[in-house]
């Protein structure tokens, strides 16, 4: 059951994911461009530049701002990949620890220890 509502979740989360491509792109086009125009804004020397950069700055963060969906899509892609890491966790055997100086009984507790 556990890995029948894995992959329900995991399909649901892909589907989301498969639809915020094209605004997923966008935000990461939008953040590479702010980087740029920091970069230029610190490097410039005049005020006018400053300013100019300053303009362009906004701009391109408005279009960033307008594609927080692409945030659903990011959220869907950390969601596969927390299904995916889940998915062959087995639930660790239960131990039993017997404080005894039988070798047979140290070596399958310390082999058990070993394989977990």
């Amino acid at each position: 059951m556990k890995k029948f509502l894995l992959f329900v979740g995991g399909l649901v989360a892909l589907l989301i994911l498969v639809a915020n491509i094209g605004p997923m792109a966008l935000l990461a086009l939008s953040i590479w461009l702010l980087y740029i125009v920091f970069k230029r804004f610190v490097n410039s020397d005049s005020t006018v530049g400053k300013v100019g950069w300053a303009i362009v700055g906004l701009l391109v963060l408005s279009i960033t701002f307008s594609n927080m969906y692409a945030v659903i899509g990011v959220a869907a892609a950390y969601v596969l990949y927390l299904i995916y890491k889940n998915w062959n966790e087995d639930e660790s055997p239960v131990v039993r620890v017997v404080e005894e100086d039988d070798p047979f009984t140290n070596f399958e507790r310390q082999w058990a220890d070993l394989n977990r």
